[in-house]
């Protein structure tokens, strides 16, 4: 059935329902039901998903685009994309290791704007580097005992880059099937044969490889995972995926976003844990969560292959180098992610994410994973959701709400991320904060039961 038939079919039978004040257009629909707009205007067709947006902005239950006043330090300011301005315990911001307010690495950045200017002006294929940038791919291959590493201007550039540069048309991706979006984009531009196998089943990885190769024992493989998910919290078993891609002739490719330098007792992540530094094909990372800037980098065995990325992955060839004090930042993160402060810190992060995860759990809510930075609160129903979400700014809790698309509908989660620099009165804080604002939404939902009951014909017959 037409989404935008339902819409405004059951929107006219239900106009006028409120719960709260929240009208009952802002708690369904997703932005998946924007993605395809229709009509030949370009620019016209925006307005359905802007309409459906402000709904909720003018509703409360909108929490995206907002901004940090002042950095995303532990406790901070925020400011919605409405002009509302509040402040909180922040558990949004990906900087694990809070080095991106450490005195240490602020310095190296003015010393390298002092010294190097605030731009690379030109692209690492055109006198964009300089001698700071060429040391800090020699330490991150060492770092993880590969042999060459190769710069990129984002993490997200990074993902895209090394598929898109790698991979043809006549090439097979097989990727985990819940890959970031910079892995995905990158596999969709790259080729049509791209085959999903089941979240870390190595099993059905082996399934789609044996299938490809009956069929084409010539073609490039490619297999797409990462070393800690970001929104399950969890990890595949590298060893084998990468015994199997040799197996089948494939090349393994392993995102370390969100792992290194925050995770195992050296910082390199569960590729360290898991004994299989230097042997993975091909690691790509984002500098983004852990080292304190923007940017992100591939590492291999193999100077041929760096140097054919360097000229045929279109997000390093036609991309700005990241700038100095970038570089400067990341050198100084890795230097100080290499020390026994390093290790203090990484301690100090996990001991934050078991008290978070704990007290979650006394105060019954579930999370999902492994302990990692990355703590996800279930709730489920995204109703539930954006009506607690529309609750925390004045409870004083900053947390990213994820829904569909980016998780399964009905599976919608807060996303907290956990930094070394949290205190526990902070952590308390966190847990007390969204406990009531779960208890406030489910409240107000089964006191609209009529409503909150129409929302689910709405999702349902919406698909």
């Amino acid at each position: 059935m037409d989404f935008t038939l339902v819409q405004v079919n059951l929107g006219v039978a239900m106009a006028g329902k409120f719960i709260d004040g929240v009208p009952v257009d802002a708690l369904k629909g997703s932005m998946r039901d924007f993605r395809v707009p229709v009509g030949a205007d370009l620019l016209e067709r925006t307005a359905g998903f802007y309409e459906w947006q402000d709904a909720r902005r003018q509703s409360g239950t909108w929490p995206f685009s907002r901004s940090t006043e002042a950095g995303p330090a532990a406790s901070c300011e925020i400011r919605d994309d409405a002009g509302n301005l509040s402040r909180g315990v922040n558990f949004a911001s990906q900087d694990y290791l809070s080095l991106s307010s450490h005195p240490a690495v602020l310095a190296a950045a003015k010393d390298a704007i002092d010294t190097m200017g605030v731009h690379s002006a030109g692209s690492p294929a055109l006198v964009g580097n300089t001698s700071t940038s060429v040391a800090l791919e020699a330490r991150i291959a060492e770092f993880l005992q590969m042999k060459e590493a190769l710069l990129y201007p984002t993490g997200w550039a990074a993902g895209f880059g090394v598929i898109k540069g790698l991979v043809r048309d006549q090439d097979y991706i097989v990727m985990d099937a819940l890959s970031h979006a910079c892995l995905q984009t990158g596999a969709q531009a790259a080729t049509k044969n791209v085959m999903l196998f089941r979240h870390n089943n190595v099993d059905h990885c082996r399934q789609q490889l044996a299938t490809i190769r009956a069929r084409d024992p010539n073609a490039g493989i490619m297999v797409v995972t990462e070393s800690l998910f970001s929104m399950d919290s969890d990890t595949p078993d590298i060893a084998a995926l990468q015994k199997l891609a040799h197996e089948y002739g494939a090349t393994l490719m392993v995102d370390v976003a969100h792992d290194l330098g925050n995770i195992g007792e050296d910082g390199t992540g569960h590729i360290g844990k898991q004994n299989m530094l230097g042997q993975v094909d091909l690691v790509m990372g984002s500098f983004s969560k852990t080292f304190g800037s923007n940017g992100g980098f591939v590492a291999m065995n193999d100077r041929a292959v760096k140097e054919y990325l360097r000229f045929y992955s279109p997000s390093c060839t036609f991309s700005n180098a990241l700038s100095p004090a970038q570089v400067a930042a990341v050198t100084k993160s890795l230097d100080i992610i290499q020390s026994d402060e390093g290790a203090k810190l990484r301690n100090r992060l996990m001991y934050n994410i078991c008290m978070l995860r704990e007290q979650l759990r006394d105060r019954g809510m579930d999370v999902y994973g492994d302990p990692s930075a990355i703590v996800c609160v279930k709730t489920g129903d995204e109703a539930l959701a954006r009506m607690a979400a529309r609750e925390l700014p004045e409870l004083g809790l900053v947390a990213n709400l994820v829904e569909f698309p980016a998780v399964g509908k009905g599976l919608a989660r807060f996303r907290l991320q956990v930094m070394a620099a949290h205190t526990e009165d902070e952590i308390e804080a966190a847990v007390e904060r969204i406990g009531t604002a779960m208890e406030t939404g489910r409240r107000l939902l089964e006191e609209n039961n009529h409503v909150s009951g129409g929302v689910r014909e709405i999702r349902k017959l919406a698909g």
